[in-house]
């Protein structure tokens, strides 16, 4: 027992330590320190072609961290330090951390039944249902809420209906999340926005604001906040040495897989490195990494049209994209993959055969066949409810003349390494 507790007291020492190694700006002001990614032995030729792939993309604003220090910041089609923008799902981490701070001081617990809050008859469900869906529920996205109505959106009791006993099943569903928004304000006495600038505004020098959008609040900022909160994120809750959030097993619970089935989810995070990941609007689990080009304790909030925020602990790195996307979805898994392939390059270090390794489909959109740059080892179809098409073996091509025009899912081994790409097959 005392040998533990010494084991105990000299890792949070460690923590504490690697902790002041982080580099947090002033609250007040523009000032920024930065790191020049010279110094971090990175190309300037991979940092152009990263910016050309964003500009190309859609993207308005990109922001890179290492220590908590800007490297990368890049603003192009007509943004700047100065602009704002929504975070869009991307915001459903702030009302995560949010929730965590109302908990830690006193005003619910997470396993108190949401119509505590939101009174009886706050669903169309019967009151037995009802009264089994908790706040808990709301952050995993297992409320059992039916998404497949009309307008997923839609927090009125009518559309949210029964379909599955709560904690039986996952679905990236926004209404029960929205729902959370206005079981803060019952609890805490305040309204969002107030509570968002007392208890985190005020203290990490963001600026922003919930907007309500038809049932929706959606999170709007400049990009450097988007940066502020991931740092803030990085750290655990604590910003510089003043703690925010102090319950560190809800921090901890919020970053970690908290069902069993979708791996890849925590509170409202997005989190790599599982062995599956679920996507919106499809009940089928995938195999493999959410983000297989990006390290795996990457945490993500994500948003749609590509609002990015990555939290890499073992690279003490953050980086945020906001903009628009060339995917119409809600949670857009490719883009911010094919970021990490760029940032993967950064490095002048890395060889010619290591950027060889990636692997590449063209064309995509197909009209049928799609090659592969590498010979790999086994290849599997997959259409866009998880549901498997066909295997190949030792090829460097696949033929879809067979398949209807659509998405697909196609995961490769190479190297003994899982690749998850997403084609489209058009005439």
């Amino acid at each position: 027992m005392k040998k533990y507790i010494v084991l105990t007291l000299f890792f949070n020492i460690l923590q504490f330590c690697l902790a002041q190694n982080l580099y947090f700006p002033p609250v007040n002001g523009s000032e920024w320190n930065t790191i020049s990614p010279q110094s971090l032995n990175w190309c300037p030729e991979s940092i152009d072609s990263l910016y050309q792939f964003l500009e190309v993309n859609n993207s308005k604003a990109f922001i890179l961290l290492k220590d908590g220090k800007i490297v990368l910041e890049h603003y192009c089609n007509n943004f700047d330090t100065s602009s704002v923008w929504y975070w869009a799902s991307a915001g459903k981490s702030l009302t995560a951390f949010l929730v965590g701070i109302a908990q830690q001081e006193h005003f619910f617990t997470i396993h108190d039944t949401t119509s505590q809050y939101l009174g009886n008859g706050w669903t169309a469900c019967s009151t037995d249902q009802e009264e089994k869906i908790t706040i808990r529920h709301q952050l995993t996205m297992t409320t059992g809420l039916d998404d497949d109505v009309v307008d997923p959106n839609c927090t009125d009791d009518s559309c949210l209906i029964f379909k599955a006993e709560a904690g039986t099943r996952w679905a990236y569903h926004n209404a029960p999340y929205t729902l959370l928004d206005q079981l803060i304000e019952t609890a805490t006495g305040v309204t969002l926005n107030q509570f968002t600038t007392q208890k985190l505004k005020n203290i990490t020098g963001m600026t922003g604001l919930f907007v309500p959008s038809g049932y929706n609040n959606v999170f709007y900022s400049n990009a450097r906040s988007m940066a502020r909160f991931g740092l803030l994120i990085l750290n655990k809750g604590v910003w510089n040495t003043t703690p925010i959030l102090t319950d560190t097993n809800y921090y901890n619970a919020m970053v970690n897989t908290s069902q069993s089935l979708n791996l890849s989810y925590g509170y409202l995070w997005w989190l790599n490195g599982k062995s599956s990941f679920m996507i919106p609007q499809s009940p089928f689990v995938f195999p493999g990494f959410m983000a297989p080009d990006a390290p795996s304790d990457m945490i993500a909030a994500l948003g749609k049209n590509g609002q990015f925020i990555n939290v890499i602990p073992s690279l003490n790195m953050v980086w945020i994209r906001l903009g628009d996307s060339p995917e119409s979805t809600d949670v857009s898994f490719l883009l911010n993959n094919q970021i990490w392939t760029y940032i993967n390059r950064l490095s002048c270090e890395e060889s010619i055969d290591n950027f060889s390794n990636t692997i590449q489909w063209y064309p995509n959109p197909t009209q049928n066949i799609i090659k592969i740059n590498h010979q790999v080892e086994k290849i599997m179809v997959y259409d866009a409810t998880g549901t498997l098409l066909s295997t190949h073996y030792e090829s460097d091509y696949i033929d879809l003349t067979r398949f209807p025009d659509g998405i697909y899912f196609i995961k490769t081994i190479y190297n003994e390494k899982n690749y998850i790409n997403k084609v489209v097959k058009i005439n």
